[in-house]
């Protein structure tokens, strides 16, 4: 082994060399349109036919060519590891920079895809770049051609892809395995509070027709009731405001629905948001209070708020429940936007739609099973204890599959600069 003088690469074999990104690729920057080349996303799985959620620019034909077997990476610092090898002719935004190699006698295309979507040389491309701040931070081409590679010959990159893909074909399906099995475990989370919600904490409970045919039964001591009925107050849109990436003094963290993530929780990091004390006090927030996205792909998300969140307004895709706790718990009604029958509830509203989206007029009539405080403590109390249990597996299994993850992009990296040898 010798020093190969790059701190990312470290030792590499003797008959290993070093080689500048620019000897081995040229820049393709031909501008082409969306309408003859097909839009492609360039994301951490790679490059890919357009993703539906992602941001569309207008501008159509201001856009780069891609070739089957170019190499695509984004250049924003918040896009890391977003890159690969093309499968496909098509059209990507202009922020990301496309290569094609010089000579097919030296560089192995799908080798060179594990080379640059490694961790390694992630880190190191974005040490290259220079901007503003961290989301506007840019690697350009200039700097990106003088980026050093480790480069065995083109027999042993054939060889190193060879055993790389084996070795994450078999990562890989292990990691489907525990996803599968995650998937399953919030299925019976589901099915565990829609069934206390429906049926009620006891077995054998007497039951009665709730009067809606995708409820059909509930117990005898509970009453379908529609939601503004059990409010303090009518349902509130949030402000409709651009919020401040600094933190202000006696401001409020303006809380929107991309803050939210799937299981219900608010993320904390350099994505927050701010709105000063004017703009926010209308719309702050209590403990208990549940918040419903309005529309979008995330149109019937809740979350439900807590004080210990720190001092919070909400943003104007989001609609606010505040109830009455003489009549409802707001743990109860957070739970209960978690249960199938919620979700029959949605798809019903969606028929009569043309768009998916539910208003405040609508969400005010959402039907919930209700019992008296006594009761909705208990479904709380028996639900929050098995959903905890439910929620440790889950998280031994997310364990399990950041472990695979991380010996996968090791095993990668070890390879590819040569710490390791295929036999």
């Amino acid at each position: 082994m010798k020093y190969s003088g790059v701190e990312w690469i470290g030792n590499i074999p003797e008959k290993w060399e070093l080689t500048k990104i620019g000897q081995l690729f040229n820049l393709r920057n031909d501008k082409v349109s969306d309408r003859e080349y097909e839009p492609l996303s360039v994301s951490k799985i790679g490059v890919v036919q357009q993703l539906e959620n992602v941001a569309k620019s207008d501008a159509s034909d201001d856009r780069k060519l891609v070739l089957k077997g170019d190499f695509a990476i984004n250049s924003r610092s918040d896009r890391k590891m977003s890159c690969g090898v093309s499968p496909l002719n098509g059209s990507v935004s202009l922020i990301n920079t496309v290569l094609y190699p010089k000579n097919s006698n030296v560089i192995y295309n799908d080798y060179m895809n594990y080379l640059l979507k490694n961790y390694g040389f992630a880190e190191e491309f974005y040490r290259w770049g220079h901007g503003i701040v961290a989301d506007l931070w840019t690697t350009r081409w200039q700097e990106m051609k003088s980026i050093l590679l480790p480069l065995p010959s083109l027999d042993m990159q054939k060889r190193i892809f060879s055993f790389l893909s084996a070795k994450t074909i078999e990562i890989d399906s292990l990691i489907e395995i525990e996803n599968q099995q995650i998937e399953k475990l919030k299925e019976y989370k589901q099915a565990v509070i829609t069934e206390a919600v429906t049926e009620g904490q006891e077995k054998n409970v007497a039951m009665k027709d709730s009067g809606i045919e995708w409820i059909e039964k509930i117990p005898e001591e509970t009453f379908v009731v529609p939601l503004k009925f059990l409010l303090a107050e009518p349902m509130m849109y949030g402000a409709n405001e651009s919020g401040l990436r600094e933190k202000i003094i006696n401001g409020y963290r303006y809380i929107r629905i991309t803050d939210i993530d799937a299981d219900g929780n608010l993320k904390d990091g350099d994505e927050n948001q701010y709105l000063t004390q004017e703009k926010g006090e209308y719309y702050n927030l209590s403990e208990g209070d549940v918040l419903f996205a309005r529309s979008g792909g995330t149109v019937g998300k809740t979350f439900i708020y807590h004080e210990s969140y720190g001092k919070s307004a909400f943003a104007g895709y989001l609609i606010k429940g505040k109830c009455d706790l003489n009549k409802l718990l707001p743990e109860y009604l957070y739970l209960y936007t978690q249960s199938s029958i919620y979700e029959l509830w949605k798809q019903q509203i969606f028929i009569q739609a043309t768009i998916q989206n539910i208003g405040a007029n609508k969400y005010s009539m959402l039907p919930i099973i209700v019992g008296s405080l006594e009761w909705q403590k208990k479904i709380v109390s028996y639900v929050q204890t098995k959903i905890n249990e439910i929620d440790e597996l889950i998280l031994c299994k997310q364990q399990k599959i950041e472990q695979l993850d991380e010996y996968k992009k090791s095993l990668i990296y070890e390879y590819v600069t040569g710490k390791k040898e295929v036999i």
